[in-house]
């Protein structure tokens, strides 16, 4: 038996050596060559090879990559507001009932336009104290000097003089406590004047507009009973809107040093209803602080409203521009090609030939975006038909 299994184990062997042989034998090529056909067949997957005519029927057109001025911009959403330094809340100063209100809704007002009258109750009675005040004081401050007449010729005793001089001391501490009651329920000091010398009681309250503006919000009609805590009307002045736009972490510095005139930050907005209009405002205020919720950063902006395009609660976009670039490598937008999250251009390296180069791109304005790494000044890429080529190179369909 184990003269018959050694052959075979022999046979076994010679046949393996002589497999292994055979198929080294069959590559003839050297590691270089391996190398330099790899290499080959890696430019032939980035490259894309076309005749003129094919050229024309894709509308492929070439320029060459530019240095030149660039500023780019960063687009954000916001709302348009009020100008809040501009809005009046207008409530009473004392209880009373509307019997008449002189303006409707939405409607123009100038500074002191009588928007509504009510009538008081407590708003009389006040000014009777202040009358009744007025003329306890005249009646005690001429006693208060008959006394003094007297005391000096021993008439009356000291007592007596001093307990007339502090009759004329509260007498005035009343009549100024009545006076501030009347200023704080709304009376200038000229009223007051007035009703001091008339000595007519008006218990009417006169709700006048503030500035210029429009009645935004009327909480008012004839009969109703108001209260100090009710707002009545809502005046604001619509020739100035403030937008404002929460602004993400990653765009705080893009912000921190974009663009500035004269020294102050310039945004422009946009909104959807006025799509070919653009409106330029000033940055007032930027937040030192996130908001936690958010991770974001608050951004106002100031414009005028001419015409009063604007209103309030409107969706508008603010788009920021960096401080510009004096000397940036820059290609066409629409040069630039994407799959996934690789960006490339194809690069005309002879007269039919275009390979795809992968590039690193900087910020966008829209038509032209700056060039990082990649590409060179002069160098001919596709502007436009690079989609077609995109196809041409991965087998897509058009």
């Amino acid at each position: 038996m184990q003269i018959t299994q050694k052959p075979y184990r022999l046979i076994v062997l010679l046949t393996l050596v002589s497999l292994t042989h055979g198929c080294d034998a069959g590559s003839n090529d050297t590691p270089a060559e391996t190398s330099q056909k790899s290499s080959t067949e890696e430019e032939a997957l980035r490259t894309v090879s076309l005749d003129e005519k094919a050229m024309a029927e894709r509308g492929i057109t070439v320029e060459p990559v530019k240095r030149q001025p660039f500023r780019s911009h960063r687009d954000f959403p916001g709302t348009i507001e009020l100008n809040r330094r501009k809005v009046a809340n207008l409530t009473t100063l004392v209880r009373g009932r509307a019997i008449e209100v002189h303006v409707d809704l939405g409607q123009e007002v100038e500074r002191g336009t009588l928007l509504a009258t009510l009538e008081s109750r407590e708003f009389g009675d006040a000014q009777s104290a202040y009358l009744k005040a007025k003329s306890t004081l005249y009646v005690v401050t001429r006693a208060y000097e008959r006394a003094q007449a007297l005391l000096k010729e021993d008439i009356i005793s000291v007592a007596e003089g001093q307990r007339r001089e502090g009759d004329m001391v509260r007498a005035q501490a009343e009549l100024r406590e009545s006076y501030q009651h009347l200023r704080l329920m709304g009376m200038s000091g000229e009223q007051i004047k007035e009703l001091a010398r008339s000595r007519s009681i008006h218990p009417r309250i006169y709700i006048t507009a503030p500035f210029q503006g429009f009645v935004i919000a009327r909480n008012i009609a004839v009969g109703e009973v108001v209260e100090v805590t009710e707002t009545m009307f809502v005046v604001a002045d619509l020739s100035e809107v403030w937008v404002f736009a929460n602004i993400p972490e990653k765009d705080i510095s893009f912000i921190l040093n974009s663009e500035r005139t004269g020294g102050r930050q310039i945004g422009e907005l946009h909104v959807h209803a006025y799509p070919d209009e653009v409106f330029r405002g000033t940055v007032t205020y930027v937040s030192a602080v996130l908001d936690v919720a958010t991770r974001t950063m608050d951004l106002r902006l100031e414009l005028p409203n001419p015409g009063l395009k604007l209103k309030p609660d409107m969706y508008a976009t603010i788009r920021m521009y960096s401080s510009p670039t004096s000397n940036a490598l820059t290609v066409p937008e629409n040069a630039v090609q994407r799959d996934h999250e690789r960006r490339f251009v194809f690069v005309r390296i002879d007269s039919g030939t275009f390979e795809a180069r992968d590039v690193k791109l900087g910020d966008s304005n829209g038509t032209q975006v700056m060039v990082l790494n990649g590409l060179r000044e002069g160098e001919p890429v596709v502007t436009n038909g690079g989609f077609t080529l995109k196809a041409e190179l991965t087998g897509e369909e058009l």
